[in-house]
């Protein structure tokens, strides 16, 4: 598209749609004959908000750049990811706010059992006199702590480990990571987080990082170990290495910047691995007993027999919050896939 003002003409120059994003009035650069003065040109039109800044060419016209979007544009462009932050604020405000959000205590058994739904018990109480409002409110804040701790656990292993034998490629250290990488991925998960728990003197939210942390963070090492293969190759790699750059600066500097989206997504899809480990293992009865979490909830309500006495509330209730809680992180998890992937940026506009 080409347009005129007093001085020449205007050439637009149009990236990929992915790539177009709106930009303030105060983003844009105008040149001095826009500002007033000389010919009929008036600058930028004020409802152009998609102009960046316009550069002279070697044919005396101006160029038009827009700017890529923000990784914040992008990620609220997402219908997905936008519903998915919401609900994962939610989770997160249930689990901040509990004490002011119930006058209870998620540990108070004096209630009276079995009371239907009521103004002063809002999903009533169960058959052990706990109310069930309150420790779904509390049940939140073991999953977000299990979410964030063991997604930081392994990422930051998987990262170290997938680091490391990625820049070592072909060396005997690179031989020894990926021998213990290998080992770790053919050990079945879910066995070896029954028999840590079960022979594990005592229990609690540490217990389950360290359980979580071990048993998962294989697979999450060889996708960064790939990746960082991939980036060592890359002529900006290549010309930091010949510039004298030590291997710290070229990861820290180089590499990592460039692995932003992936550490990111990988964190993410650890949390979900950790909420539905932690929430597995309570159900099977190897959770802290004296700890509030879904999982608990469910274990309870599954050996009192909750749907035999007509308390639906005390088991359904927690199983929806874990699905939910579940699905608002997959939905973050697509809005972050979109920021390394301007095909799947394309399809979802």
């Amino acid at each position: 598209m080409t347009t005129s003002n007093g001085s020449g003409g205007a050439r637009e120059v149009a990236p990929p749609p992915a790539q177009l994003a709106p930009v303030a009035a105060r983003d844009t650069e105008v040149l001095p004959e826009d500002a007033g003065g000389g010919g009929g040109g008036a600058g930028l039109p004020p409802e152009d908000r998609w102009n960046r800044a316009r550069q002279p060419d070697p044919d005396g016209e101006h160029v038009l750049i827009r700017r890529p979007p923000r990784w914040y544009e992008v990620l609220w462009s997402s219908r997905k990811a936008r519903i998915g932050i919401i609900m994962l604020a939610v989770f997160i405000a249930m689990a901040i706010f509990a004490p002011w959000l119930t006058p209870y205590s998620p540990t108070d058994s004096t209630f009276a059992p079995v009371q239907d739904p009521s103004g002063a018990h809002w999903l009533g109480t169960n058959s052990l006199g706990f109310d069930i409002y309150t420790q779904v409110l509390f049940g939140a804040r073991l999953s977000v702590a299990i979410g964030v701790l063991g997604g930081l656990g392994v990422t930051a292993i998987s990262l170290v480990i997938g680091m490391v034998s990625g820049y070592a490629e072909g060396t005997w250290l690179d031989d020894v990571l990926s021998f213990v990488t290998n080992l770790a991925l053919v050990v079945p998960v879910l066995p070896l987080m029954i028999v840590i728990v079960a022979y594990s003197e005592t229990r609690g939210l540490a217990l389950l990082v360290f359980v979580v942390t071990v048993t998962s963070w294989a697979g999450h090492a060889r996708t960064k170990r790939a990746q960082i293969i991939t980036l060592r190759s890359r002529e900006f790699v290549t010309a930091a290495r010949f510039g004298g750059d030590g291997m710290f600066r070229i990861v820290f500097r180089e590499i990592m910047p460039n692995m932003t989206s992936l550490v990111v997504s990988g964190f993410i899809a650890a949390s979900t691995g950790a909420i539905a480990a932690e929430a597995g293992l309570s159900f099977m009865g190897f959770g802290d007993p004296n700890t509030v979490s879904w999982g608990q909830m469910l274990a309870q309500a599954n050996g009192n027999g909750a749907l035999v006495q007509g308390l639906w509330v005390w088991l359904i209730v927690p199983g929806i919050m874990l699905a939910l809680i579940i699905t608002s992180l997959s939905f973050v998890n697509f809005g972050v896939d979109l920021l390394s992937n301007a095909q799947l940026r394309e399809e979802e506009n």
